[in-house]
């Protein structure tokens, strides 16, 4: 037993010390912006005649998932090989007005701002994608603008936070309370408490994949995507105080969406209400949003069509197999309902 624990630490820090000298850098460089407004911009990926969806991520990491490489690059691939024009919300920072920011003042402030700049691109109503966090933000965004959204894609969006891990759950609002001091001085969430908030949804999560990536060949391309997502993962930004409370004390400590108490403007927001059509991808080997989570929210939707790629939360947008199991489908049935 003692021998093995050895081993795996020594896989450990090989896989952390190799990572750490990898020569890969993500050198892409950011199309045109579109629209802007404070720290929020509407990043266009073209082409100028394609059809426009606005894509929507989570606020606590950054937009560049979805555009995290030339060979895993959802929105540039969008744009080359379908009839698409992705628009892409990148949150950035919070600044000193969005440290104030609740979710009601994102969702009808700048995320309003970007879907108009977006329907203006289009000439009409467009639909939305939401990722993770992102997927809540679009399903209370179709709520509050039913005129300006044509149809809801969700991906690996949470909706019942008690659905699973329910201890882990109200851990993370606990932990955020803790931090009441630290948000009343700063204003915001730190980067490095939010990601040690959430690796504990998954403890030894780092350790395993360490260990996986000590056995790689550090000049191959699958160590170049691990590198990738490690790279972006420790490029989070903070979150706004109301946000890290509403978020961490509302959705994971009082499951507020799921019970129908999670209010945008005084108003509830209800999935039930919105009747646009729906495509709700929920990863099967999700991690961070059990698929539980996710599947409730397909459920109440009244247009919705389910589908359970055989994947994880990162993995269906910028691994391997996202092309042929989540980017082509998604793209299918966005070139339809748009």
């Amino acid at each position: 037993m003692e021998g093995e624990i050895a081993a795996r630490l020594a896989a450990f820090s090989t896989g952390v010390d190799i990572y750490r000298h990898h020569p890969y850098r993500r050198r892409l460089g950011d199309p045109p912006t579109l629209w802007e407004s404070g720290a929020t911009r509407l990043i266009d990926y073209g082409p100028a005649d394609g059809r426009s969806v606005l894509f929507v991520p989570s606020l606590i990491n950054r937009a560049y998932i979805l555009d995290l490489s030339e060979r895993r690059s959802l929105m540039r691939w969008m744009a080359g090989e379908t009839g698409l024009r992705p628009l892409l919300v990148d949150w950035r920072a919070p600044g000193p007005d969005e440290r104030k920011f609740d979710l009601t003042a994102y969702i009808l402030g700048p995320l309003a701002g970007a879907l108009g700049a977006a329907r203006d691109a289009a000439g009409g109503p467009v639909p939305v994608v939401g990722y993770c966090m992102g997927g809540l933000l679009a399903l209370a965004l179709a709520a509050s603008r039913p005129a300006d959204v044509s149809a809801l894609g969700l991906l690996a969006t949470p909706w019942n936070f008690h659905g699973e891990q329910v201890g882990q759950a109200r851990a993370l609002a606990r932990a955020v309370e803790a931090t009441s001091p630290l948000l009343e001085a700063y204003g915001e969430l730190p980067v490095d408490v939010i990601q040690s908030m959430f690796s504990a949804l998954d403890p030894f999560l780092v350790t395993r994949k360490f260990i996986g990536f000590a056995a790689a060949k550090t000049n191959s391309k699958a160590a170049e995507d691990f590198v990738a997502v490690e790279d972006w993962l420790n490029d989070g930004v903070p979150l706004s105080g109301p946000v890290a409370r509403e978020c961490m004390g509302g959705w994971y400590g009082r499951n507020t969406p799921h019970r129908g108490l999670w209010e945008i403007a005084g108003q509830p927001v209800r999935p039930e209400t919105i009747e646009i059509p729906a495509r709700v991808l929920i990863p099967v080997k999700d991690r961070i949003v059990p698929p539980v989570s996710a599947q409730a929210l397909a459920e109440k939707l009244p247009n919705a069509e389910a589908d359970t790629p055989p994947l994880g939360h990162i993995g269906m947008v910028a691994g391997s197999r996202a092309k042929s199991l989540v980017w082509e489908p998604l793209a299918d049935w966005l070139s339809a309902v748009s």
